[in-house]
């Protein structure tokens, strides 16, 4: 069986769908009868197909615009037709710029497994997966109300890294490290407005900053000028980062499901649509603290941040509580589960 992961990742979009994928293709290729040659990524550009090298696999690089994906269809259905038609291909697809007529073609070369966090339309694929804590099947049943669709929801899919499988998180009475995290790309440098806003003599402040972060050499001077922060980039040990923190602070996206894993209390907003039901969600379950939408209110969201912060620093009952609804959220087995749906298929 061939498998071929269609995804991207570069300075605009951050490289969190690449990386998924990436986590994925690992578990999949620890499976009995895969071989990480039977693994393939497809990539419009080559900083993507850089990405995907680094992880270990073969990348095909289309050389198209990452956001017009039906540009690339005679590459991909001509890469997918040499394919031996006796095991037709699984073609894994994560990307917000796919289209019905991107898919609908890409199916009749292949076996279509979307990765789909927004439940928004139906598209014409096999296999449908969301693993957002918030996501069910009978929202999915409603969606695609003809076609024979098998669709698989919820935390317990999230594609978390070995790294995050085994915790051991201790959780200390008080707070004296502090993460700050807001995805690779952060084109606002929002990370910059929260390190000001919480800033405050005798806590230690870390803040992780992603390959495409614009203010990079801006980030390496706060650090000369200030003793309690650590800057943090290229980290290959998340989860170890995230033991030795007290508490947390990030934007929505897979960072959520990697501290839940770990247990450390956080603090959580969205800075784009797709993030805001994840965010919204953390906060009705009392799951983390809920900040607010920053891509709306800035202002508010900064202001909540702070608020929030100073909360969990004097509340040791409530990060306690917060350590223990997150563990029963995700158990970081996800990835796991994925390769296991696609071995079968």
């Amino acid at each position: 069986m061939r498998y071929y992961f269609r995804a991207d990742g570069n300075a605009s979009i951050g490289a969190g769908h690449l990386m998924r994928c990436l986590t994925i293709a690992d578990a999949l290729q620890e499976l009995p009868g895969v071989e990480k040659g039977d693994i393939c990524f497809l990539c419009a550009d080559e900083a993507s197909g850089a990405l995907a090298k680094a992880g270990g696999y073969g990348s095909v690089v289309f050389c198209t615009d990452y956001r017009n994906m039906e540009a690339e269809l005679p590459l991909l259905t001509g890469l997918l037709q040499a394919e031996n038609p006796v095991h037709k291909p699984v073609l894994i697809v994560d990307s917000y710029y796919i289209t019905e007529a991107y898919l609908k073609a890409a199916r009749q070369q292949a076996f279509l497994f979307l990765l789909d966090d927004m439940a928004k339309q139906a598209y014409p694929v096999d296999q449908v997966l969301n693993y957002n804590a918030f996501a069910t099947e009978e929202q999915y049943r409603q969606l695609y109300q003809e076609g024979n669709v098998k669709f698989y929801t919820g935390s317990k899919y999230v594609p978390l890294r070995p790294q995050f499988r085994q915790t051991g998180y201790t959780l200390r009475e008080t707070v004296q490290n502090i993460l700050i995290t807001t995805g690779g790309g952060d084109q606002e440098n929002i990370a910059a407005s929260i390190f000001e806003t919480i800033e405050q003599p005798g806590f230690q402040y870390h803040v992780v900053i992603g390959r495409y972060h614009p203010d990079f050499q801006g980030w390496l001077r706060r650090e000369r000028d200030s003793s309690q922060l650590h800057v943090h980039h290229d980290v290959r040990d998340m989860a170890s980062l995230m033991r030795d923190c007290d508490i947390a602070v990030t934007a929505g996206g897979t960072t959520i499901y990697e501290l839940a894993a770990i247990g450390v209390p956080f603090l959580c907003f969205s800075y784009a649509e797709n993030q805001e039901n994840l965010t919204e969600y953390i906060g009705r379950r009392h799951i983390a603290c809920y900040c607010g939408a920053f891509h709306h209110n800035p202002k508010a969201t900064l202001a909540e941040i702070r608020r929030l912060t100073h909360g969990l620093i004097a509340g040791p009952s409530l990060r306690r509580s917060m350590h223990e609804n997150e563990r029963n959220m995700v158990d970081g087995l996800g990835a796991v589960r994925i390769a296991r749906l696609l071995a079968e298929i």
